[in-house]
């Protein structure tokens, strides 16, 4: 019996969860499931253009199973794009990440995983903030 997969850390949950092509109604399309921890292999390795091993860092998974979760995405959004399918982020094996933030307008620093950039300080309420590191 295989052991349970072990949790992926993801840094922000996607803005959005859906992707269609254009004119068709949802109903009428298949659909791919793309896990939170794919789109954030795509989103450090393509978007934030980082190489494998830091990728796997951040991630708390080795290198190995980082290129399997990449290429697995890679697979999944060539499917959608290529034949016209809906793709659909979520489930998964994941934890988010806890970063410490600290508002632009009031100064007020607090620990908080970024789930979007419409994250608000619990002081003021303001929308503007900066990651600590």
């Amino acid at each position: 019996m295989p052991r349970p997969p072990k949790c992926r850390r993801v840094e922000q949950y996607p803005g959005f969860t859906c992707f269609k092509p254009t004119g068709i109604p949802m109903n009428d399309l298949a659909e791919v499931q793309l896990n939170v921890e794919e789109i954030e292999a795509v989103r450090l390795r393509d978007l934030e253009s980082l190489e494998h091993e830091d990728c796997a860092a951040r991630m708390s998974v080795s290198r190995p199973t980082f290129h399997r979760i990449l290429a697995s995405a890679r697979q999944k959004i060539a499917d959608a794009l290529i034949n016209g399918k809906a793709l659909r982020i979520q489930g998964g094996h994941y934890e988010l990440a806890t970063r410490q933030l600290k508002c632009l307008q009031c100064g007020n620093l607090w620990e908080s995983t970024v789930c979007c950039r419409r994250t608000r300080c619990p002081r003021c309420r303001e929308i503007s903030w900066e990651i600590i590191e």
